[in-house]
């Protein structure tokens, strides 16, 4: 289908005290990220996490970077090895470190140097629950995602989960960074609808930067 707007700028959105959506932001590096996804998941592969609760996540997922984002029975955590593998993670492609550098000075975060990217893979049906991102050590620091391909309703609330949510259309490049005020704001992905993206087939993948380091 005939994409009417390929040809537009990236653009910023506000979309809360501390937080913007980059429109069209990561568009021109696309195809490298993807290479680079595909690159992470020969060696750590794509996996649907068990919460602590027993629930199964209809989103696949892996990790890069010196450690990645993982369950067990005892909670969430962030780990050096990867539980599927025994292995580290592998590292963090440059094309990744250096899309997070910009997109997060563009959003008015300059210097997050993020240790951690969360990769996601959603098909038509898989959804994110509304959550916030408090793992991390260091609060301080923002949260970068990255969306690619079929587009997805993001929902993005407030301090307590049953405050207003907007509700947000993400498409093929966008990138949404959050911080300060709204760093822990909750926030989640409503189901994917079916559909078919030039790039990426029926899926969509998206990519988030964390710092998991502690404060100085």
């Amino acid at each position: 289908m005939l994409d009417l707007f390929a040809d537009e700028s990236p653009w910023q959105e506000p979309l809360a005290d501390g937080a913007v959506i980059l429109r069209r932001f990561s568009r021109a590096q696309a195809d490298e990220l993807l290479a680079q996804i595909a690159h992470v998941a020969r060696h750590s592969p794509f996996r649907q996490m068990v919460t602590p609760g027993g629930y199964t996540m209809s989103v696949a997922m892996t990790n890069c970077g010196e450690r990645g984002w993982t369950t067990n029975q005892y909670g969430y955590l962030y780990s050096p090895d990867d539980p599927l593998t025994g292995q580290p993670w592998p590292a963090m492609p440059q094309a990744f470190r250096a899309l997070s550098d910009a997109a997060s000075a563009a959003a008015g975060y300059p210097g997050f140097s993020p240790d951690a990217c969360l990769i996601n893979r959603y098909v038509p049906g898989a959804k994110l629950s509304l959550h916030q991102d408090k793992d991390e050590p260091n609060l301080q620091q923002p949260i970068v995602s990255v969306s690619l391909g079929l587009p997805a309703v993001f929902q993005f609330g407030g301090l307590k989960r049953n405050d207003h949510l907007q509700k947000v259309m993400l498409e093929h490049g966008d990138v949404v960074v959050w911080g300060g005020a709204s760093r822990l704001f909750y926030h989640g992905i409503l189901p994917l609808k079916p559909g078919q993206h030039a790039a990426t087939g029926e899926a969509r993948y998206n990519l988030t930067f964390r710092s998991t380091s502690k404060s100085e």
